[in-house]
């Protein structure tokens, strides 16, 4: 089997979790797996760190404000999709599972060509333009939730939650804030910019850190860009606050990281659909407003629908500390949040998906 899926941590997390489902339900020596990603962002050392061997090809965003910038992407695309064929070619999949995001889009064009099985996830509830484009292309589809049904191909799009990493379903508080190095009782706040960090989110933190620091601990995920300046302002603040305020550029144990927190401020990438209900964590999200926000803004909008979450807008940050200090008070709201978030999980979503998986390349043998 191939998965491909890169460049944030939403598209790659679900590839292997369904990876590590593929190989509990198969004899080790009856598998073989490979990673098409592209290199340069995250994707080889998540990938690398999971154990499967990773091959790159080229990709770009076509969807750009620039048009130079979009011929480069298509540029990109046209030479990664001969690479995926050149892989295709000498690895021989039984099936290819594509999780979104530019990156896999040569590498589903590509088994399209070679005919081979493609199953394509939809991580967020709605569809960008990769998935749109791949989904004309698949043999079959999943998606995280049944809202997204309609904006898909009729006949080929199953429901199947967002598929999460075991270590999610069998991770506890008290051994997660261990692991954590906290130590002292208190609510703890939990604040990211999903894998690559979000400058405007850091810089409400920063501007209202000693109001958050006066009623919780902080864990603050800053991204590579951002951790420098925020481990800086927490070397300016008094001992007592320095103490309650925990930086890092990023996090490879998210698991922990939400198992211990009481409280969650997070973008509203597809990766927030599937870990926050597993954790059971109620959050405020705050949606991006780059290329692909308007993804964002959906799986915002559901969460807070369904009532796991609140949102805030990037321009109504400066009432972050004050909307923080809020809930922490208020543990019935939270309460509630978080019973509703556990609501959405679900546990089978990566066994299910890896089921799928393994049908189409049945089938796709024998024809």
């Amino acid at each position: 089997m191939i998965l491909s899926g890169g460049g944030t941590g939403g598209h790659i997390y679900p590839a292997l979790a369904v990876g590590q489902a593929l190989r509990a339900g198969q004899n080790a020596n009856a598998l073989e797996l490979l990673y098409i990603g592209v290199r340069g962002r995250m994707d080889e050392d998540i990938v690398g760190r999971a154990g499967l061997p990773f091959q790159a090809v080229r990709a770009g965003a076509l969807r750009v404000g620039s048009p130079i910038a979009a011929l480069h992407g298509a540029f990109a695309l046209a030479v990664g999709t001969v690479q995926a064929w050149r892989i295709l070619g000498r690895f021989r999949p039984d099936a290819v599972f594509a999780t979104g995001g530019y990156a896999s889009v040569p590498v589903g064009v590509a088994a399209r060509a070679r005919r081979t099985a493609l199953l394509v996830y939809l991580p967020d509830v709605r569809p960008g333009w990769a998935v749109r484009l791949l989904a004309r292309l698949a043999t079959r589809i999943a998606t995280t939730t049944e809202r997204s049904l309609a904006q898909l191909p009729s006949g080929k799009a199953t429901a199947t939650g967002y598929p999460v990493r075991d270590d999610f379903w069998t991770a506890e508080r008290a051994t997660a804030r261990q692991r954590l190095g906290l130590t002292e009782a208190g609510h703890l706040l939990l604040v990211g910019g999903a894998s690559q960090g979000a400058r405007r989110i850091n810089e409400a933190v920063s501007e209202q850190l000693e109001d958050l620091l006066d009623v919780c601990h902080v864990l603050h995920l800053t991204g590579t860009d951002g951790e420098g300046a925020m481990r800086k302002r927490r070397d300016a603040l008094p001992a007592p606050l320095r103490d309650r305020y925990h930086v890092h550029g990023y996090h490879e144990d998210m698991a922990s990281a939400m198992m211990a927190a009481d409280l969650a401020v997070l973008r509203s990438g597809a990766s927030v659909l599937g870990e926050l209900p597993a954790a059971g964590l109620p959050a405020i999200l705050v949606p991006g407003v780059y290329e692909g926000g308007y993804n964002q803004r959906a799986n915002a909008r559901f969460m807070q629908e369904q009532g796991a979450a609140i949102v805030l807008e990037n321009e109504e940050l400066d009432r972050l500390a004050a909307t923080v200090r809020g809930l922490l008070a208020d543990e019935g709201r939270r309460t509630s949040m978080a019973a509703a978030a556990r609501a959405m999980a679900r546990p089978d979503a990566a066994a299910t998906i890896a089921g799928m998986v393994r049908d189409v390349a049945l089938k796709g043998r024998a024809a």
